[in-house]
């Protein structure tokens, strides 16, 4: 289940909007001001004087800090800052570091490969830990602004061989194959999370070691007893606006707490690539907040050229007779944990039993009504855990829909069983 860990506060706030002294202080006034106060009454007995003065000082030094961070260099040279972003060892983590780079670019084969310690990453052993990186996808830099960027990377051995970790690569072959391609495969991913009070790892909106009342007032409710977290939620979503991360939408969930984005329609591999920096953009815009982040389901939206062409619903019933005859394959590539949330209740399906049905959010594969009426259109995996990789699940989607051919005798077996005509 996904979490985010957030301040008690509205993350926004800042020490001074703590303090009923609001003019920055440098540090002479600081040292002027108690060396009046010693001068003109002894040394300060009040240990809350004392702190108010602290405040002060450690205001200026947030003032000084952001001012700088804030900079604009574009006046004073031509180089950018790449942050290279890549998945670490768990397969759920993302790593990143920065490389100064001579000017803008355009496309990542302007971008050198680099390397990086994947012994403390959990990717490689100390006695050969050298692993290097290539660039594969650019999005702008929400946090410096200005030209520099954020960089996309998968991770490869010394040889050029993608190490274990590395799902995009076996992703983009999968993409690249004719059949796939000429397909044009849509996804659009439904990214669920939930934010966490900070210190105490507990939902925020819910009583320390208690629970809230009853599900029905949150799903995209408004209000301070309803919603819970709202400002980093519009933090997110407009610094993913500003990458260029083709988010289409954001929602309040259906507890308190807990919110879903949505990024789509994206082509192929495209659609993970804009998931995982979504996710890096949130781990750091919930770093400054004061916390981390974890999730609940990511509901992965699909659709081939076939199924959103005229006559396409037939395509749509193909695809999910090959999904129901690969549902172990599916369900064990899904993320982590997902036993705890596929239990058959709350809007899910059995783990262990593949279903589907129109407008039906209980199913493994939901159809919709339009999609349905329209006779062409898409359907919905709501089988996915919010901590999956949208590597492996994007291609897998696209493997079984386009690429995996069944036996004819298993394909009209599951086709009756399921009361489908193809």
């Amino acid at each position: 289940m996904a979490q985010i860990l957030a301040p008690s506060t509205q993350w926004k706030m800042r020490i001074a909007e703590s303090s009923t002294y609001r003019i920055p202080t440098t540090s002479r006034m600081w040292n002027s001001s108690l060396w009046r106060q010693n001068k003109k009454k002894g040394a300060p007995t009040s240990s809350a004087k004392f702190r108010v003065l602290a405040m002060k000082s450690e205001n200026s030094t947030i003032n000084r800090l952001e001012n700088l961070l804030n900079l604009d260099i574009t006046p004073y040279t031509d180089k950018i800052i790449a942050e290279y972003i890549w998945i670490g060892g768990t397969g759920i983590d993302v790593r990143s570091k920065s490389r100064t780079l001579p000017g803008p670019v355009e496309h990542p084969s302007e971008i050198p490969k680099w390397n990086y310690d994947g012994s403390s990453t959990g990717q490689a052993t100390g006695v050969d830990s050298e692993v290097i990186l290539y660039p594969q996808a650019i999005f702008k830099d929400p946090f410096r602004g200005g030209d520099n960027i954020l960089v996309i990377c998968d991770s490869y051995t010394q040889a050029g061989e993608p190490i274990p970790t590395n799902k995009r690569h076996g992703a983009a072959e999968i993409f690249s194959h004719p059949k796939v391609a000429a397909e044009v495969p849509w996804f659009g991913i439904e990214q669920e999370y939930t934010f966490l009070q900070k210190n105490v790892k507990w939902p925020l909106g819910w009583p320390v070691g208690g629970y809230p009342g009853p599900q029905g007032p949150y799903y995209c409710g408004a209000g301070a007893d309803k919603s819970f977290g709202r400002d980093i939620v519009d933090a997110h979503y407009k610094a993913c606006l500003y990458a260029g991360i083709n988010i289409s939408g954001t929602n309040g969930e259906v507890m308190p707490g807990q919110w879903e984005y949505q990024v789509g329609p994206c082509v192929g591999i495209e659609a993970a690539d804009h998931i995982w920096c979504s996710r890096y953009i949130l781990e750091r815009i919930t770093e400054q907040a004061g916390g981390d982040w974890n999730g609940a389901g990511c509901h992965t939206n699909f659709s081939t050229k076939s199924m959103r062409e005229d006559g396409g619903y037939e395509a749509i019933k193909k695809a999910i007779i090959n999904l129901s005859l690969r549902h172990k394959e599916h369900i064990s590539a899904y993320g982590e944990g997902n036993e705890r949330r596929l239990t058959g209740k709350h809007e899910t399906t059995n783990i262990d039993t593949f279903s589907w049905g129109v407008a039906n959010r209980g199913c493994s594969i939901r159809v919709g009504r339009d999609t349905e009426k329209n006779g062409k259109g898409y359907l919905e995996d709501r089988r996915p855990a919010s901590n999956m990789d949208p590597y492996v699940v994007t291609a897998l989607l696209a493997e079984t829909s386009i690429l995996w051919e069944p036996t004819l005798e298993a394909e009209a077996l599951a086709a009756q069983n399921m009361s489908l005509k193809v």
